[in-house]
C-alpha cells in the first residue's frame, strides 16, 4: 500500500511516501504556505500522483505525552485533508522527529538554507518509517 506522511508546519509542511511493499521511505519535498485549505489541496494533488491510499500526518506531542495547540491544529488539517482528498487519515505521534532530521542532515553536513528547504520532508520520511514499525 502507497502511504503519504505528512509533517505539518506553519510555513512549511514536509511531504514523504513509501513504495507499494511499505519497505522504503522517501522524501517528496515541502509543501510551503500558511494558508491550510491551499496546502492541503497541494498535498491532495501529490496523494493522486503518487496513488496513495493512506495519508499519516504527525501528531506533535509534548514529552510528557499530552497534546497542545499545535497538536489541534494537526488533528483539523489531517482533517481537512480527508475531506478535500477522501483518503484515510490516521495520526503518528512525531515527537523529536525534527530534532533527529536536524541530526541527519548535521550527519552529512547539510546546513543553512538547503536544510531549511529539506529539513520538513526529513521529517516526514521518519514520521513514515515509524508508522511503518508500528504496522
Amino acid at each position: 500500500m502507497v502511504i503519504l506522511s505528512v509533517d505539518y508546519g506553519d510555513m512549511r509542511t514536509g511531504v514523504a511516501v513509501c513504495d507499494k511493499m511499505g519497505i522504503l521511505a522517501s522524501p517528496v519535498g515541502v509543501v510551503k504556505g500558511d494558508y491550510a485549505p491551499k496546502v492541503a489541496k497541494e498535498i491532495n494533488q501529490i496523494a493522486i500522483d503518487k496513488k496513495a491510499e493512506l495519508i499519516v500526518v504527525g501528531l506533535p506531542k509534548n514529552m510528557d505525552g499530552s497534546e497542545g495547540d499545535r497538536a489541534e491544529k494537526c488533528r483539523e488539517f489531517a482533517k481537512l485533508i480527508e475531506e478535500i482528498s477522501g483518503i484515510k487519515t490516521v495520526m503518528c505521534d512525531e515527537r523529536l522527529t525534527t530534532v533527529a532530521a536536524h541530526r541527519a542532515l548535521s550527519a552529512v553536513d547539510v546546513r543553512g538554507q538547503k536544510r531549511k528547504d529539506v529539513v520538513d520532508a526529513v521529517s516526514a520520511v521518519m514520521i513514515l518509517e515509524d508508522y511503518l514499525r508500528k504496522m
